[in-house]
C-alpha cells in the first residue's frame, strides 16, 4: 500500500486542450483578452500607478498670519482684535460682527429672552428650559404690573440681548491670510514646503494667490476665498470654510515637481434652525473698590480650517511584480468567459462538452486485456489524427468524419 501511495503521489497531470475552430468564439476570446490587457495598462498602471510604493502618512505643520484693518462697532480694529485664537495655527477665526454687553456684574436682574416672559411667579418655577437662561432662575417674575414681565435670574447682569442689530465689518474681504505649510513623507524621507525657494521678497509684497496666474503665492485674499465658495450671509452670520492643501506627488518625476494643489470648501450647511458660526468670550476687569466687571462679546466669525493631505508614490519592485503577475493571470479569465458561451449558448455545445469532459465510471477489474488494449488503440488513433500534440481539434475531426462518409 505504501508503494502504491508513493507511485500515485509522484505523477504529473496535464489538462486536455480542445481546439475550437469558430470565428465567433475566437473573436470573443481576443476581444476579452484585449479588454483585460487595456484595463491593466490604462487604469491599473497608468492611472492608479499600482507599480509604486505609496506613502500617505505625512508629517505636516502649518503657520498662518492675518493682516488688515477694519471698523467694528464704530471702532478701528486690527488683527489682535478680530482674530481668535491668536497663535497663528491651522484653525482660526476672523470676527466679522460683534454684539457687546458691557459692565456686567454678579447680581439679580430680569432675563432678556422672550421665552422667559411671565405674569406670575408660577411661570418661572420648574422650567424645563432653565438651562437656556442667561443665569440661574430664582422663581420670581419681575414687572408683573406690565405685559412685559420677565423671569428673574441670578448671574451676570444686565443680561445679554443678542437681538440688537449690529453692522458687520465690510472690510473683511480685503484682509489677507499668509499660509506656510511644510510636510515630510517619512517612507521616502522627502520634505517639501508650500513656499517656493525661488520667490523674492519684492514678489511676496505685491502678490495674491490666484489659481491661474499666481499659484506659487502663499498670500490669500479673503475676498478671493469667499468668491470660490457659497458666501451667502457669511459676513453677516459667519460660516466655516476649509482650505484644502493636497500634496499628490509622483516622485519618479523628481522631488522638485512635488507641489501642492489648493482648493476651498464651505463646510457649514444652511439650516432653518441654526445658520452661520458664532461664539462668546468675555474680558474681565476689577474696579478700585474690588468689584469684578466683565464685557461679554458674542462674535460672528468666519472659521477657517486648513486641512493638509498627502499621497506620494515611487517605483517599487514588489508592487510592480505583484500587479504584473496579476495582469498575466487575469488574461486567463477570457478562457473562462468563452467556455461559458460554448457550453451554454452556442450551437454544437453538446459536441464541445463531449470533447472537454470525460467520465470514467471505474477501473477495469477483469483481465479483459483485449477490450482495454483496443480502447487504448482507438484513443491513440484519435491522437494521431490531431494536428497538435495533446490537442483535440473539433473542426478537424468533423472534416475527417465527412471525408469517410463520402468514401462510403
Amino acid at each position: 500500500m505504501a508503494l502504491g501511495f508513493i507511485t500515485n503521489f509522484f505523477v504529473y497531470e496535464t489538462a486536455k486542450s480542445v481546439v475550437v475552430k469558430s470565428w465567433t468564439v475566437g473573436i470573443l476570446n481576443r476581444v476579452a483578452q484585449l479588454l483585460i490587457i487595456l484595463y491593466f495598462i490604462c487604469w491599473v498602471f497608468l492611472h492608479e500607478k499600482a507599480y509604486q510604493n505609496r506613502d500617505t502618512g505625512i508629517e505636516s505643520t502649518v503657520m498662518t498670519k492675518v493682516k488688515g484693518l477694519g471698523t467694528l462697532n464704530d471702532q478701528v480694529v486690527d488683527v489682535a482684535d478680530y482674530v481668535s485664537p491668536t497663535q497663528g495655527a491651522s484653525t482660526f477665526c476672523i470676527i466679522t460682527k460683534m454684539i457687546v454687553t458691557a459692565n456686567q456684574t454678579q447680581g439679580r436682574c430680569p432675563d432678556s429672552e422672550e421665552r422667559f416672559s411671565c405674569w406670575t411667579d408660577d411661570n418661572c418655577t420648574d422650567r424645563s428650559d432653565a438651562h437656556l437662561a442667561s443665569g440661574m432662575l430664582t422663581g420670581r417674575c419681575l414687572n408683573t404690573s406690565s405685559s412685559d414681565g420677565r423671569c428673574e435670574i441670578q448671574g451676570w447682569c444686565p443680561a445679554e440681548n443678542d437681538r440688537q442689530r449690529v453692522n458687520p465689518m465690510k472690510e473683511v474681504e480685503n484682509f489677507t491670510i499668509f499660509i506656510k505649510n511644510s510636510i515630510r513623507f517619512p517612507l521616502f524621507n522627502v520634505s517639501r514646503g508650500s513656499i517656493d525657494s525661488e520667490l523674492t521678497p519684492s514678489y511676496m509684497k505685491n502678490c495674491n494667490y490666484d489659481a491661474v496666474e499666481n499659484t506659487h503665492c502663499p498670500i490669500f485674499k479673503v475676498g478671493y476665498i469667499l468668491d470660490q465658495v457659497n458666501k451667502k450671509n457669511i459676513i453677516e452670520k459667519g460660516g466655516e470654510i476649509s482650505i484644502n492643501i493636497a500634496w499628490k506627488c509622483d516622485l519618479d518625476h523628481g522631488e522638485e515637481n512635488c507641489k501642492p494643489q489648493i482648493s476651498f470648501t464651505r463646510l457649514d450647511v444652511e439650516s432653518k434652525v441654526s445658520n452661520g458660526y458664532n461664539f462668546r468670550f468675555a474680558k474681565y476687569f476689577m474696579s478700585a473698590a474690588g468689584t469684578e466687571y466683565r464685557t461679554l462679546h458674542k462674535a460672528y466669525a468666519i472659521h477657517f480650517e486648513i486641512i493638509v493631505s498627502g499621497n506620494a508614490g515611487k517605483f517599487g519592485t514588489v508592487p510592480f511584480m505583484i500587479n504584473f503577475v496579476a495582469a498575466l493571470t487575469s488574461v486567463g479569465l477570457a478562457a473562462v468567459f468563452c467556455d461559458l458561451i460554448l457550453l451554454n449558448f452556442l450551437k454544437g455545445a453538446d459536441v464541445y462538452k463531449a470533447k472537454k469532459f470525460e467520465e470514467v465510471s471505474g477501473v477495469p477489474q477483469s483481465p479483459s486485456d483485449k477490450l482495454y488494449k483496443s480502447s487504448q488503440m482507438s484513443i491513440k488513433s484519435i491522437v494521431k489524427r490531431s494536428n497538435d500534440s495533446g490537442n483535440f481539434s473539433i473542426g478537424q475531426q468533423e472534416a475527417t468524419r465527412n471525408a469517410n462518409q463520402s468514401d462510403i
